[in-house]
């Protein structure tokens, strides 16, 4: 089936899907706009973007002042081929997870369904060494909506701002992208959350969906907790909306723990997560 067609059933219910960015997130997308990356937990991708940690119990992609970054088009997963993504120069059979996601009853992500985005891996950033799991729920604040994916796919080289089609036409759906033409301004802010908490796991989304509309529903629920849970920070680091100061990106609020040792500043290990005293 191909991707417009998918774009088409999914925008049929898309009201209750997308929506006015909450005031916090829109308090954050414009504090974090302005200027550069306090805490780069990277160094700077071929987009000219950098993994940034200046949000607290979150990662996000930051451009140079004034920008986040683009959205390039990802086709990678099974059906990589089809549709839209028949013109895609890169495409890959197989995304970074395909064994976890086998074990949810799918052969492999589809770039047409899944609303993934691609989060880089070492040697240049290791989003897990920083308290982000795979498959992982994300917010993309994208055409001043919001919508959710899930933390999908790796790339090997510094190469940032990409998301699956399926995603990249929820966000643009007037630009006409595909496989090969992708969203080149720099104004998309990608957020993935940190801890356990942010994963829906096998039974917590839809992964047997049939377009991007169902996925997308059976995760809206889980991404509008976690962009709750960021508070209005504006960087200045009240951990995940609680209280005290977090110097160490990573083991902030809501951070998977076996001590209170694994948990920055003051903050204690209770239940296996980070949290205030």
């Amino acid at each position: 089936m191909r991707s417009s067609i998918l774009f088409a059933a999914a925008t049929a219910g898309t009201g209750s899907l997308a929506y006015t960015i909450p005031a916090n997130l829109q308090a954050i997308y414009n504090a974090h706009k302005a200027g550069t990356c306090a805490t780069p937990l990277s160094g700077t991708s071929s987009s000219g973007a950098v993994f940034c940690g200046d949000i607290p119990n979150a990662i996000f992609l930051k451009g140079s002042n004034g920008n986040y970054d683009n959205m390039d088009v990802d086709c990678d997963g099974s059906d990589d081929k089809a549709g839209d993504c028949s013109n895609d120069p890169t495409g890959y059979g197989e995304t970074a997870f395909k064994d976890t996601v086998q074990s949810y009853g799918i052969s492999d992500l589809n770039a047409n369904i899944h609303p993934y985005v691609v989060f880089n891996e070492p040697p240049f950033f290791n989003a897990e060494q920083h308290g982000m799991k795979p498959l992982s729920v994300m917010a993309v604040v994208c055409n001043n909506q919001v919508w959710y994916g899930i933390w999908g796919d790796t790339n090997t080289e510094p190469t940032t701002g990409e998301a699956a089609i399926s995603l990249a036409q929820l966000c643009f759906p007037n630009e006409g992208l595909n496989g090969d033409f992708g969203h080149g301004t720099k104004d998309v802010l990608y957020i993935g959350f940190l801890g356990d908490e942010a994963v829906p796991g096998k039974n917590g989304a839809n992964w047997k969906a049939s377009n991007v509309s169902q996925f997308e529903a059976s995760i809206k629920s889980l991404g509008d907790s976690l962009v709750q849970s960021l508070g209005t920070s504006s960087g200045g680091g009240s951990g995940g909306g609680g209280s005290g100061t977090c110097s160490w990106e990573g083991h902030c609020i809501g951070a998977s723990c076996g001590t209170d040792d694994d948990c920055s500043d003051d903050f204690v290990c209770s239940n296996g997560k980070c949290a205030a005293e």
